[in-house]
This record gives C-alpha cells, structure tokens and sequence, in this order.
C-alpha cells in the first residue's frame, strides 16, 4: 500500500510543478499590470508590486479609456458568439448528415473536414484577405462565415464521432411518433449531444477569443479592433510600450475566457473523451 501511494504521489508532484509553471506567466502579467511604468524593467520585472512601485488600478483605467475597451469588448463578443453559434449548428447537422447517410459522398466530405485541420493557416491568408474583401465578409457581423470554414474541421470530427455512438433506433421511434427530422435533430439528438456541444463550443470560443491574426488580415484596422488588436495599440512610436496599460489590457482579455473555461472544464474532457472512444 505504501509503494502505491509513493508511485502515485509522483505523478501528482510532477504534474503539479508542470502546472505552475504554465500559470507562472500569468502571475507575472498581472503582477506587472500592478505596477507603475518606470517600474516594469528588465530587472524590476520580476519585484512585487509594494510600496512605491504599486499602482492600483491606474493602469486598468488607463487601459479601458486609451484603447476604447467597450468597442473592442463588443466587436470581440459579437464575432465569437456568431462564429461559435454557426460552428455548432452547421457542424453538427453535418455530422449527422455524414453518420446516417453513410454514403461514398458523406466519406469523402468526412475526409476533407478532416484534411482541412492540417493546412496550415499561412498557405491560404493572403488569398483569403482578397477573397474576404471581395465576398464583403471583413466587416465584425460577417466573419464569422470564415470563422466556421476555419472551425469546421475539428467540430466535424468530434460530432462525426459522438453521432456514431447514438443508436438509429431513436431516431426511427422518434419519426413513427410523427417527428420531421429537424424535430429529431433539435428534440433528440441535440440534448444527447450536450456534452460534445458543450465541449466543443469552448475549444472554438478560446480559439476565436484570443484569434490575434485572422482579424487583423480582413477587418478593417482602423474601424473594427478586436480585444486582441486592440492590445498591440499600446506601442508607441520610436518603438516605445506602454507595459503598464498593455499588461492591464491583456489581464482583460485572458479573465473572460478563463472563466468560462474553468466553468466548463468538466464538459471538455467528457465530450473529447465520448468523441474519441465512440469513433
């Protein structure tokens, strides 16, 4: 019993330090975020934000008023909300479509959402901000549309894989009960698929919450700014940062979705780990 506990005592160590050393930075950001300017330096970096170097929340005001947070705050909701919202309906319905047909169409179109998670993003985004331009999607309320492209190959293979594991007998009681198919999708297999759902929407919405590139190739700079975007306005010229502000800045944006994501931490693993044992 007592070399149990030791070999399990290992693991939980190892993985304990792993740990701390992911939040570290975090810690260091808004440690930072804390401080007055001319205290954030290469060698003050690392010092506690006490006595004369403290600055309260002078540089979160800071933040907020300079980079017109609420703008940026709305834009990066809008965008998220929309592309997650498309990512799930879209994704799933075609998932389904895949399962139950299950014909040589349905496996090749499988093939190429999957396919889609290994092109690299560079190979396409020069094209895609002229391509984006020309279809009028540059704007925050139309993005979202390429969002769903981009997305679309991870949701697919994770509903592919869930809608695999439900069985077709009740969806056929469901029909003979008089039930259309869009009845069945949203009335039966939509609450079977709540955990997938839920996994699935968090994994997208961390990805196009902290998404810096993408927007910044199709929208316009000057008009719409992301939280993200937003961010990189704190340098000056000359090469001059405002770290104070910046630091505050990036707090802001990393709360939102760590929030959400500690909320929901229990659905990601039961939906990945349905997806993958079920396909």
């Amino acid at each position: 019993m007592e070399n149990n506990k030791k070999k399990s005592i290992i693991p939980i160590i190892i993985l304990t330090i792993l740990s701390l050393l992911w939040i570290y930075p975090i810690i260091l950001i808004l440690l930072n975020s804390l401080k007055k300017e001319s205290a954030i330096t290469t060698t003050g970096v690392f010092e506690l934000p006490l006595g004369e170097i403290w600055n309260g929340v002078t540089n979160y005001v800071a933040s907020v008023t300079q980079m017109d947070f609420l703008k940026s705050f709305w834009y990066s909701l809008v965008i998220s909300v929309m592309s997650v919202v498309l990512i799930l309906l879209c994704c799933s319905m075609c998932a389904w479509y895949i399962v139950r047909v299950n014909g040589a169409l349905s496996k090749i179109l499988y093939y190429l959402f999957v396919f889609s998670m290994v092109v690299p993003f560079q190979m396409v985004m020069f094209t895609l901000a002229k391509t984006a331009d020309t279809l009028k999607l540059n704007t925050p309320y139309n993005i979202c549309i390429i969002y769903l492209g981009f997305g679309a190959g991870l949701a697919v293979f994770m509903f592919t894989g869930f809608v695999k594991g439900i069985p077709l007998e009740i969806e056929e009681a469901a029909l003979i009960d008089g039930c259309n198919p869009l009845q069945v999708f949203f009335k039966i297999l939509i609450p079977i698929l709540k955990p997938t759902i839920i996994s699935t929407a968090i994994l997208q919405l961390m990805w196009v919450w902290n998404d810096y590139l993408l927007p910044t190739l199709v929208l316009d700079i000057k008009k719409y700014r992301t939280i993200p975007m937003a961010v990189q306005y704190f340098r000056g010229s000359f090469g001059h940062v405002q770290m104070g502000p910046m630091m505050a800045s990036i707090m802001i944006d990393i709360i939102p979705i760590v929030i959400v994501y500690l909320v929901c931490q229990k659905y990601i693993i039961e939906g990945v780990v349905a997806g993958a044992v079920k396909g």
